[in-house]
């Protein structure tokens, strides 16, 4: 079975950020190992490039398998695209790590270091909302590999 990583910088505060969370979990349990690795936003310094700095290291020390970053201004998937990409690393790494930056982002460093980008459009998504649009898409991808009726 697969292990899927979301390191994911920031924590979920409101229930229903993590109800959500938890349903896909759920959900997912069925077709991977899911890990989220919650890094603490590193907010308590004031210059952005600190926190980055700060961030690139908790960031780096949780790097294994395919690594994904999620970056507005990159490669756009469509959910069938996401399904085969899945699948094809499924064939050769037991793990996928997606990268999810905290309210800045993530430093220059991290963009070098993680060749593979997804977006998920030119829109801009809150943190939270960045980390259950994942979460659904991953999930959505099982289903369609699957053959389910879930994706139409």
């Amino acid at each position: 079975m697969i292990t899927i990583n979301i390191v994911a910088v920031g924590l979920l505060k409101e229930e229903f950020w993590k109800d959500a969370q938890k349903e896909y979990q759920k959900r997912l349990s069925k077709f991977c190992k899911l890990n989220i690795i919650q890094l603490q936003d590193q907010t308590k310094f004031s210059e952005e490039g600190k926190i980055l700095a700060e961030e690139e290291k908790l960031i780096e020390k949780n790097l294994q398998g395919k690594v994904y970053l999620l970056e507005i201004n990159s490669k756009l998937y469509s959910s069938e695209d996401f399904a085969i990409e899945i699948d094809k690393i499924a064939q050769t790494n037991s793990i996928i790590t997606f990268v999810l930056g905290g309210s800045y982002g993530v430093s220059q460093g991290i963009k070098e270091k993680i060749k593979d980008k997804i977006s998920f459009g030119k829109i801009t998504l809150p943190h939270n909302l960045a980390r259950i649009v994942l979460l659904e898409q991953i999930y959505r991808a099982f289903m369609i590999l699957s053959g389910a009726k879930y994706h139409k």
